[in-house]
């Protein structure tokens, strides 16, 4: 799962996810949640590439009520097709998820660290996602998404078995070409195999309410006790 992300350079991010330099002012966020709004970038009827901000967990068009939009952050690859609250996205309504960056939680002893994950030098990534436009009682509008998961590379699987798909230049214009097989849609929720790091940083990122450039900041982590030792 994917429960926490970063879009901290959106200056340079959302130009290479549009693909030009007409790319809107957006703020920066070091540390973005479920239910909060962030960057999302979709094809226009016309081909065009646009972005805006929409809430992170999606609400399908015939829910009842946004509520449920808490507990569909993520869509799983395997079953995003065919799931009945994201078929229908999978089928019209893809999109890229702006990032530089995600979190994961590693099981250390007694407790978890957080590691922010990301393309080696902090490269701008695109997750692929999904999104739906519900409407309300009294004219209310509310566009939101989710981001595709899929089983972790080998860097990433020493923290989590699961991890955001991070789509290529290439992938990202089949992913928003509303004209592509669904094969080809669902070959590219695997893995990716561009060079990633990851980076130790402090429990700030624990807490939605911290949303500082210090959630990047990179910490020590101490080694953990040899088996057997008293301290």
């Amino acid at each position: 799962m994917c429960g926490r992300y970063t879009v901290s350079n959106p200056g340079e991010i959302l130009p290479e996810l549009l693909g030009h330099d007409a790319a809107p002012e957006m703020a920066a966020r070091y540390n973005v949640a479920p239910t909060q709004d962030a960057p999302v970038v979709v094809a226009q009827p016309n081909g065009e590439r646009s972005a805006r901000l929409m809430r992170w967990g999606l609400v399908p068009y015939w829910a009842n009520g946004i509520e449920i939009g808490g507990r569909m952050i993520n869509a799983r690859a395997e079953t995003a097709a065919t799931k009945p609250a994201f078929r229908d996205s999978f089928a019209r309504r893809r999109c890229l998820v702006a990032a530089d960056g995600f979190y994961e939680w590693q099981r250390i002893g007694g407790g978890k660290q957080p590691y922010l994950i990301r393309l080696a030098g902090g490269a701008p990534m695109a997750f692929a996602g999904l999104w739906d436009r519900w409407r309300g009682p009294r004219g209310r509008v509310l566009e939101s998404f989710a981001i595709v998961t899929t089983g972790a590379n080998e860097l990433v699987e020493a923290i989590h078995d699961r991890m955001p798909v991070v789509l290529t230049r290439n992938g990202r214009a089949t992913w928003l070409d509303v004209q592509a097989p669904t094969d080809d849609l669902i070959g590219l929720l695997r893995p990716t195999a561009e060079p990633m790091e990851t980076v130790p940083v402090s429990d700030r990122v624990n807490n939605p309410a911290n949303d500082s450039l210090d959630c990047l900041q990179p910490v020590i982590v101490p080694p953990a006790p040899t088996q057997g030792s008293l301290f």
